[in-house]
């Protein structure tokens, strides 16, 4: 097993959480928050995936799906192109009110497809490859990547979380 597959099987674990944290609630249950000022499954998932658009791509040399494939259209949220959650407030998180299980899966599926291709070309020899230098120690390619798994998969456990609150709800 090469580093490559094992970045491959970790963002697939991601798309596997995700998957099973969204099929099947209506646009209200997405939307839903535990209280005013929590994150809802849509906007966890939205995020989740806005980031790791974000840094692939970034770190690819390429433009994001998000625009490069029309979501930002799709989603029509009031934001920026380049906006990927983080900082948002509860009045920010709440935009993500409108939208579908469909839309969500579609694009975290489209940024999956875009990630996988990405990093099943990486050999041990890019992970040292510094990405960001804004941080002391500067951040290498091997370090972005591990982040944003790391990142992804508490987001997609949240979601899970408040999926699992709102079926015994139901």
């Amino acid at each position: 097993m090469t580093s490559a597959d094992l970045l491959v099987d970790a963002f697939g674990r991601v798309r596997e959480n995700v998957h099973a944290a969204v099929p099947g609630l209506t646009r209200d249950e997405l939307a839903a928050r535990l209280d005013p000022g929590a994150n809802s499954i849509a906007w966890l998932v939205w995020h989740l995936t806005r980031v790791q658009d974000d840094h692939i791509a970034d770190a690819a040399g390429s433009e994001q799906v998000w625009t490069a494939a029309g979501w930002a259209e799709r989603f029509g949220l009031p934001f920026d192109d380049a906006a990927t959650g983080y900082g948002d407030n509860p009045d920010e998180v709440a935009q993500l009110g409108a939208v579908s299980a469909d839309l969500l899966l579609g694009y975290h599926d489209a940024v999956h497809a875009r990630t996988v291709d990405y990093v099943s070309g990486l050999t041990d020899a890019d992970l040292p490859r510094v990405v960001d230098t804004r941080f002391d120690p500067p951040v290498t390619l091997g370090v972005r990547l591990i982040s944003v798994v790391d990142d992804d998969i508490q987001h997609a456990g949240q979601a899970a979380f408040i999926r699992g609150v709102l079926l015994r709800r139901r």
